[in-house]
Order: C-alpha cells, then sequence, then structure tokens
C-alpha cells in the first residue's frame, strides 16, 4: 500500500502541533508568506494497526468508534468497486467528482474514509445526503469502500494561477504571525496525508468542497454532538487552525491542493 507513515512518527507530529496550538490564542488574520519551493518526497512509510484497546468504551452517536478496526485488515477493493456504484453519482467514476460540491475520494487515505463514513452513520458528521446512505453501511462495506478508493488514482483540476503561489507557501510554512503550521507537517509534502495518524490525502480535492470545509471547521458545524471538536481524532486540531485563517488564505490553499498531484 502507498502513503504509510511511521506510527510513532505521526503521533509525535500530531503532538507537536497539538502543543503549539494549545498554547497560542487566536489572532487576528494577515496574508499569507511568500511562496517557496515545494520539499522532496518522503519515503513510503509502513502500515500500523488500527484497532482500539479491548474494553473500550460502546459507540454512541455523540462518540462514535470511528476507528473501529483497520480497513485493510478484512477491506476488499474488488468488492468495494461493486459497492461503489451508488457512490459514483456524486463521487464521479473511480471516485473522481466532477462536481465542485462533492469531494474526490480516488486516492484518498482507507483510513480516513472509514472514519468519516463510520461519522456519518451515527449522525456525528451530518449531511442530508451522506447521512441516509451510511446508515444503510455494515462495517465490512465501509472497509470495502475505503480500501477501493486509496486504490484509485486521482485526477484532479488545474490550480487557480492568481492563488496558488500563495497557497503553496502557507501549505509549505504556515502563517508564523498567526499560530497557523504549514500543512505539510501533517499532510504531507505532495499531499497524500498520513495514514497511521488518520491525516487525509488533499491533493487534487476540489477547491470548493475545501473551502466548505475549512469554513465548517472554522464556525465549528462540522461535526455536531456535545463537543464536536473531539468528534474526529484530529478534528481539535482542524477547529483551531481553521478559525486562524482568513478567507482569502482559505481560497489560496485551495487552489493550491486542487492542482497538486
Amino acid at each position: 500500500m502507498s502513503q504509510r507513515v511511521n506510527f510513532m512518527a505521526g503521533a509525535t507530529t500530531a503532538l507537536t502541533v497539538l502543543a503549539a496550538l494549545a498554547s497560542s490564542p487566536v489572532p487576528s488574520q494577515t496574508p499569507a508568506a511568500s511562496p517557496t519551493s515545494a520539499p522532496a518526497q518522503t519515503a513510503a512509510p509502513s502500515p500500523a494497526p488500527g484497532a482500539p484497546a479491548s474494553g473500550a468504551p460502546a459507540a454512541s452517536p455523540s462518540a462514535p468508534s470511528a476507528t473501529a478496526d483497520f480497513p485493510f485488515d478484512k477491506g476488499k477493493a474488488a468488492d468495494g468497486a461493486t459497492k461503489s456504484a451508488v457512490c459514483t453519482a456524486c463521487h464521479g467514476p473511480n471516485g473522481n467528482s466532477v462536481n465542485p460540491d462533492w469531494p474526490r475520494l480516488a486516492g484518498q487515505s482507507a483510513v480516513y474514509i472509514a472514519e468519516q463514513l463510520r461519522l456519518f452513520r451515527a449522525g456525528v458528521r451530518n449531511n442530508p445526503v451522506m447521512k441516509p446512505l451510511a446508515a444503510t453501511l455494515t462495517d465490512q462495506d465501509i472497509d470495502d469502500l475505503a480500501v477501493y478508493y486509496e486504490g484509485q488514482t486521482p485526477q484532479g483540476l488545474e490550480a487557480d494561477p492568481s492563488y496558488w503561489k500563495a497557497g503553496e507557501a502557507l501549505y509549505l510554512r504556515g502563517d508564523h504571525a498567526h499560530q497557523v503550521p504549514g500543512c505539510v507537517a501533517c499532510h504531507g509534502p505532495v499531499g497524500r496525508g498520513n495514514l497511521a495518524a488518520g491525516y487525509p490525502a488533499l491533493r487534487a480535492q476540489q477547491s470548493v468542497y475545501l473551502v466548505k470545509q475549512l469554513n465548517d471547521y472554522a464556525n465549528g458545524t462540522r461535526y455536531s454532538g456535545p463537543d464536536p471538536a473531539t468528534a474526529s481524532r484530529n478534528g481539535v486540531m482542524m477547529f483551531t487552525i481553521a478559525k486562524r485563517l482568513s478567507p482569502e488564505q482559505m481560497r489560496d490553499l485551495a487552489s493550491y491542493l486542487q492542482g497538486m498531484r
């Protein structure tokens, strides 16, 4: 499998970012930093187990068992290809959506897809289309779909030439004046994410969709429940970071990521 990152390295990155965010207040906005060249591709990582410890509390609608299992343990890509037929209407052939309102699933982390489908199924991530569809899925269905879509090749659009340079700078270096870390720390040098830590792939994603999700994080509506920031295992970071981004920075990032391959 592609894009495997050592679990301890992923955990260290997460803890470092969380520590920085926890100690920093939310400031006002300034323009993004100047662009720079992208770093070299990192080596392919190895898989790590994703099952929780035995005796963990049962899942509930406000705190679903989003990582109940590692999708590669039981998921079958061939079965996922068959089951994805209904998904094609919105997410496009092989997960390459042509509608800017719907995300591309091709090449997305199977761990991330499995987590999000369980959150939809539990009603914690509430979308009028996805909620009823996910409610019909079994754990096996979710694992099959997750491993199928990770194996597909994303075919993105081009980045807007007016914005992608500023987006590249923000992705790689962040905005130190407003305590925004570079997205590269979690999502990787070419936007493939971090499988072990559950960070999603962002390369070739629809820019309209990305801006919508960043706004949902910023205004606290990405997830529901008594504590939406903790609904997803990486939610706290994104709820915090998104609040520190200006609308222009969100646009710039989204444009850069849409053109990333």
